[in-house]
């Protein structure tokens, strides 16, 4: 199967930034949409943001004009840029893939005062 190693998370202040990175153990031309989805506890793992192969970007609300999705084909990696965090990003941070549908193990985000 696809291998997904997500990488970038960490502690962050409210206002900073940070930049998640999801390297792929195949090109990324494989996949027609990869996206990132935030997971916390209790809670349903939601879409954060979506890129598909022609470059259309989704975004959830919480996300618009604060984070930016992208593709990086010569590391074969998805990355995402945060800025402006807020507590309530707060979460594990999941790259997905489709097809094949893959997940990868996530990589914790936590923004604290």
């Amino acid at each position: 199967q696809v291998q997904l190693v997500e990488s970038g998370g960490g502690l962050a202040h409210p206002g900073g930034s940070l930049t998640l990175s999801c390297a792929a153990s195949v090109s990324i031309s494989t996949f027609s949409v990869m996206g990132w989805y935030r997971q916390t506890p209790g809670t349903q793992r939601e879409m954060v943001a979506t890129i598909n192969m022609n470059g259309l970007k989704n975004y959830a609300d919480s996300a618009e004009g604060r984070f930016t999705i992208s593709r990086d084909g010569e590391k074969n990696s998805l990355l995402l840029e945060m800025n402006d965090l807020r507590p309530e990003d707060t979460g594990i941070y999941y790259c997905r893939t489709w097809p094949p549908g893959d997940w990868g193990q996530g990589t914790q985000v936590t923004v604290s005062s």
